[in-house]
């Protein structure tokens, strides 16, 4: 029995997801590490760096477990790099907040990040770039509204 041409598609997209996943890991742990964190720290203070939010949140914006969160925003606050602040809309799940120092530690990346994101870029062009992100986003969108309609 042989896959539909829709099965090979799918098949497709998530082997090349998963490939990317393991090559944007490797990429952030490469440019973490010399700013004193790793990638998965830099995961959860980049999901909080515009706001505050739940760990609960953070899990949803980034798809990861939320106990998950909860191990790494302990470490960064135990590590001075996040802290716990209180949450009106939730007496119980505290918000998690990006100090001084884990902005210092994201801004230590920042240097890498853009030499990467400017090699990326003149390698695919600034518009298929563009075009590919745009794609992942509807991906990503089409399977939350697939688990959605499941549970």
């Amino acid at each position: 029995m042989s896959d539909t041409p829709e099965q090979e598609l799918f098949s497709s997209a998530a082997i090349t997801t998963f490939r990317l996943n393991g090559q944007f890991l490797a990429i952030a742990e490469e440019m973490a590490r010399p700013a004193g964190i790793t990638a998965a720290w830099w995961q959860v203070l980049g999901a909080v760096l515009r706001e505050p939010l739940p760990v609960a949140g953070i899990a949803r914006e980034m798809g990861i477990t939320r106990q998950s969160v909860q191990r790494i925003a302990d470490l960064l606050v135990d590590k001075g790099l996040a802290e716990y602040r209180p949450n009106p809309a939730h007496r119980r799940a505290k918000l998690v907040m990006v100090t001084d120092a884990g902005r210092a530690a994201i801004a230590r990346i920042n240097p890498q990040h853009a030499v990467l994101a400017d090699r990326l870029t003149a390698e695919l062009g600034v518009e298929q770039l563009a075009s590919t992100v745009d794609a992942l986003t509807k991906l990503a969108a089409a399977l939350d509204a697939i688990a959605a309609t499941e549970s």
